[in-house]
């Protein structure tokens, strides 16, 4: 394989340090950025000249070109973009306030167009490259207490199919990742967040799943280093998928789902296409 450059949002731990320990290991470099640089550092036992550790806030345009430019300087390109920096707010959708909403998508959504639009000129130039989108099976399907961050990742779903229309005449490629459930920090407190402002109606529900989730953390099905693998064998492959899903149980819920979708489009088939000019 030809050697690559990735940059890396979100690598100082969880899926984004799996992925680029497992570029590093295909023989690439990586830019692995991150807010805190030395949590960064720490998160890769081997440290390399095909690595670069970069300070990066991806809610900030000058840290996100700042960043490119970096990488730029250090190994005269970048053929990969790894957006994975984020984390999930959980919790009922009247019980998060208007801020909890803003932060989600400041960083799940803002963040990951911010960094987009930073990389996309020397793609551009370049008539090569590959996006890939970290987004989650939460973007395709309803889950308890995700209103937020499935909004945020639907969001990104969209961008990265539509993104894909735009620069495919270019020669750039655009993967969006549908991982189901991997065992990292996801659901710790040091990266979950729960909404406050409880409302007595919805009790019984929020502490169920509350529940739910905290006794499932690091019981999760999917190994991230495999996913880190399989993100490598996708960004040096000749014809990459525009959608990637991940996890035996990313497959059977989206596959259950369609079926249902399905179901659903010809039960109310005769109204919608009553709408039509005849």
């Amino acid at each position: 394989m030809n050697r690559k450059t990735w940059l890396i949002t979100g690598a100082a731990r969880g899926l984004g340090a799996h992925i680029a320990r497992a570029a590093l290991a295909a023989g690439d470099n990586v830019v692995a950025t991150a807010r805190n640089v030395e949590t960064a550092r720490s998160a890769f036992s081997e440290h390399t000249e095909r690595l670069l550790v970069f300070p990066l806030d991806v809610t900030s345009a000058s840290g996100t070109q700042a960043a490119v430019d970096a990488s730029i300087a250090r190994f005269g390109t970048i053929d990969v973009l790894v957006n994975n920096a984020g984390y999930g707010h959980l919790g009922i959708f009247e019980e998060s306030s208007a801020d909890d909403l803003q932060r989600q998508f400041e960083t799940n959504v803002f963040g990951l167009a911010t960094m987009t639009r930073a990389v996309l000129p020397t793609l551009r130039r370049q008539r090569s490259g590959h996006i890939i989108n970290i987004g989650s099976v939460g973007g395709l399907v309803g889950f308890d207490l995700c209103t937020l961050y499935g909004m945020s990742k639907f969001a990104v779903e969209g961008f990265s199919v539509n993104l894909a229309r735009d620069v495919a005449p270019l020669g750039i490629h655009v993967t969006v990742v549908e991982p189901g459930h991997f065992r990292t920090d996801f659901l710790d407190d040091s990266s979950a967040r729960f909404s406050g402002n409880p409302i007595d109606d919805y009790e019984e529900v929020r502490s169920k799943v509350e529940s739910a989730y905290r006794s499932f953390n690091h019981q999760q099905l999917g190994d991230p280093a495999k996913l880190g693998t399989a993100v490598v064998q996708v960004a040096h492959a000749e014809t990459p998928p525009l959608h990637l899903l991940l996890g035996s149980d990313a497959i059977e819920t989206v596959r259950n789902d369609l079926k249902k979708r399905l179901v659903e489009i010809e039960a109310w088939e005769r109204l919608s296409i009553s709408t039509d000019h005849r």
